[in-house]
């Protein structure tokens, strides 16, 4: 199973209003392991970025200037992800901004699966912070070299994140362990040192029991001749 992690740096919070990807970032899951697989891209926003949104990802106009625009680099990303489901952290913010970007260069919107790892936090940890730093100290995940939002290594992090939301970074021990009841939980298989079939004899009391069910029904083809 194939899924890309998904992330995206932006000029702002709407697309509505003007504001542009500048960064995207990917990484390739399959069953749930991280293969190395990336895409990551710089984008020229054609408009200059705020104060604010700089000072969250360190992206700057000048360091801007001379990356591609969306229009060179959307073939690769489209062929990169594919028709995999992507793993996004708040899905319909950065869904919002590549859509928009998409019909902007004459693309049709995405069709992938949208799986959003917020909604999953907030449905099994109501209540806690859900940031992606306070998930990586929840998981012990280093984030140490985090300084700015930057869409590859966010992707990178949210990518053992959702591993760990899936079960945790031991990616196949639950198979490993045997198979499960339906409530989840291991059957517990007991290897029994007999090498020949056990062999129970009946007592008098049940053998006279059965002979006398049997005799209670007509032409039964248990009855002896």
């Amino acid at each position: 199973m194939r899924e890309i992690v998904l992330d995206t740096e932006t000029t702002g919070f709407k697309p509505e209003e003007g504001h542009r990807l500048v960064e995207i970032g990917c990484v390739e899951l399959i069953n749930h392991v991280a293969t190395g697989g990336k895409f990551h891209v710089y984008i020229n926003p054609m408009r200059p970025v705020p104060p604010e949104a700089s000072a969250v990802h360190g992206l700057t106009d000048e360091f801007l200037a001379d990356k591609p625009l969306f229009t060179e680099v959307v073939g690769e990303f489209l062929e990169f992800i594919g028709e995999a489901p992507l793993v996004i952290h708040n899905a319909a913010f950065d869904m919002a901004f590549l859509n928009a970007e998409l019909k902007w260069a004459g693309f049709p919107g995405l069709k992938n699966t949208a799986i959003d790892t917020l909604m999953m936090v907030r449905q099994r940890f109501p209540g806690s912070p859900a940031t992606l730093d306070a998930l990586c100290k929840r998981f012990n995940i280093d984030n140490s070299s985090r300084t700015f939002h930057g869409a590859l290594l966010d992707a990178q992090l949210l990518g053992e994140v959702y591993l760990e939301l899936m079960g945790g970074r031991q990616a196949g021990l639950a198979l490993a362990a045997g198979p499960a009841s339906k409530s989840g939980a291991p059957v517990i298989r007991i290897e029994r040192p007999y090498r020949e079939p056990r062999v129970f004899q009946p007592s008098e009391a049940e053998l006279a029991a059965h002979a006398e069910m049997v005799g209670k029904i007509k032409n039964a083809i248990w009855a002896e001749e």
